[in-house]
């Protein structure tokens, strides 16, 4: 029991903690480094703008195929297992090039197509701007992944408890609302949080298109000032931090949540049987 413990101490935490503060020293006592953070990190808001909209988006289509493929319908199975293989074959690179340089002027086509009837101004492809084609592409790519998340996490749910809120005559609606989706969030939650933290580090790839997030900043600094190895040493801490500290804080969630759960569940166990 004691080598299980002493197994358990985050000894690789206190190990990151090392390199942070030293990197953190680094920083703000060495001009250049002080230089090149303050002008990386211009990025950070435009990196966390992307990833949090992208991976909203994809949760959501994310669910929805998952339902879909869930359905008692044929075709809706069907089109959504093709939507999620085709999808999670192609490399995120490739996809969020094929949606920049290909999609978007298609779906700016379409838009023009269907608001010309209507006398809508035409709208250019210029006009839609490659954050929001990386925005877009993103939330293709991780869509697809998530659906196969929350088609785990749905099927983990115990098919009696369905049957008996059947019985007590709930729609199909409560019944997904107060009884499937709760239970499934807590097999989804660790596999999504993953994925989130996943997305943060992949939007390094919107910087092929242009996107002046962390990624894109530090390489233009560093083609200009050829200070490569301070350049991606800051890159890389501040791609650490916010990955570090959102796996950090979705664990401490996730105990949370067990332990809720585990409460719950005493208090439900002491209470006497009814008569």
């Amino acid at each position: 029991m004691q080598n299980n413990q002493e197994q358990d101490f985050p000894y690789w935490l206190v190990a990151v903690i090392g390199l942070g503060l030293y990197f953190g020293y680094r920083v703000v006592a060495d001009d250049l480094y002080v230089q090149v953070f303050n002008i990386v990190s211009k990025g950070v808001g435009l990196t966390l703008f992307v990833t949090f909209v992208g991976f909203f988006a994809a949760s959501v289509i994310g669910l929805g195929l998952a339902l879909a493929s869930l359905s008692r319908w044929l075709v809706l199975r069907q089109m959504a297992r093709f939507y999620i293989e085709i999808i999670r074959g192609i490399p995120i690179l490739v996809l969020l090039l094929y949606v920049a340089f290909v999609g978007a002027p298609a779906l700016v086509a379409l838009i023009n197509w269907i608001g010309a009837p209507f006398g809508f101004e035409e709208m250019r492809t210029r006009d839609l701007s490659l954050m929001w084609r990386a925005v877009l592409a993103l939330m293709v790519g991780y869509s697809a992944f998530i659906a196969e998340v929350f088609r785990a996490g749905l099927q983990s749910v115990d098919p009696g408890q369905i049957e008996a809120a059947k019985a007590l005559g709930l729609s199909p609606w409560h019944r997904f609302r107060f009884i499937v989706f709760p239970q499934a969030l807590r097999t989804i939650l660790p596999p999504l949080g993953n994925d989130f933290v996943a997305m943060i580090k992949d939007s390094s790839l919107v910087s092929v298109v242009g996107v002046a997030d962390i990624t894109q900043l530090g390489k233009t600094y560093a083609a200009g000032s050829f200070r490569y190895l301070e350049t991606y040493n800051i890159v890389a801490l501040i791609y650490l931090t916010m990955t570090i500290t959102l796996s950090l804080a979705l664990r401490r969630f996730e105990r949370h949540m067990w332990r809720k759960e585990a409460e719950r569940k005493g208090k439900s166990n002491d209470q006497p049987p009814i008569a």
